[in-house]
């Protein structure tokens, strides 16, 4: 039985190389190949594939919230992650999305197509190291809100800017701003972005 298999990588050279090694694979079939993050459920919905590898840094929307989303349209289909973001943070927020695999960049290639067939038969398949170290990290200190407006900030725009996308007063913006780089004990708003995404609490 072949295995279908949407795959989304903005990258060209590295979304070739992955649609040429896994269609060396007999049981696997590469069905669609996007580089946006937003195109992701539509494409699914037209070409129903069995697993939809996604990797996290998308343009449009980010890999894990277009992998929750394809979670709602398209339920049958399983989703795995392809990374480079080996951080707990990440991992964390994964695994909230309720991914079925998160795989490595690095990973040896021969890992992938088997990580792709154990998805599709229904198991979780998460790097075991990087799974154990997520127990030992902390949470987000950040709300829902707050990661969203840093989110914004992190993308360039200015408070103003932030205030029209979320539908806020540019002084509840600031106030949030104000909080995160308190919460998270940095200099100002562009070390708060950055321990932020370190932390891989940043889409």
């Amino acid at each position: 039985m072949t295995i279908r298999l949407l795959l989304a990588e903005d990258m060209n050279m590295v979304r070739g190389a992955l649609v040429a090694l896994l269609s060396l694979e007999d049981d696997l079939e590469v069905v669609a190949e996007l580089e946006r993050g937003d195109e992701i459920v539509d494409a699914a919905l037209a070409c129903r594939p069995d697993v939809a590898i996604i990797d996290i840094d998308l343009p449009g929307i980010d890999g894990l919230t277009a992998a929750a989303r394809l979670r709602e349209k398209l339920p049958e289909c399983r989703s795995l992650i392809l990374t480079s973001l080996g951080r707990p943070g990440t991992l964390r927020r994964a695994l909230a999305a309720q991914v079925n695999g998160y795989l490595l960049k690095d990973a040896p290639p021969r890992e992938l197509a088997n990580a792709v067939r154990r998805v599709a038969a229904g198991q979780r398949v998460i790097d075991p190291q990087l799974a154990l170290s997520v127990w030992g990290t902390a949470e987000t200190p950040l709300t829902e809100r707050e990661t969203e407006v840093l989110r914004l900030a992190a993308e360039g725009l200015e408070a103003g800017e932030i205030a029209d996308r979320l539908h806020l007063a540019p002084g509840t913006v600031r106030n949030y701003l104000t909080t995160v780089v308190t919460k998270l004990l940095a200099r100002n708003r562009v070390d708060a972005i950055r321990i932020a995404r370190e932390a891989g609490w940043l889409p």
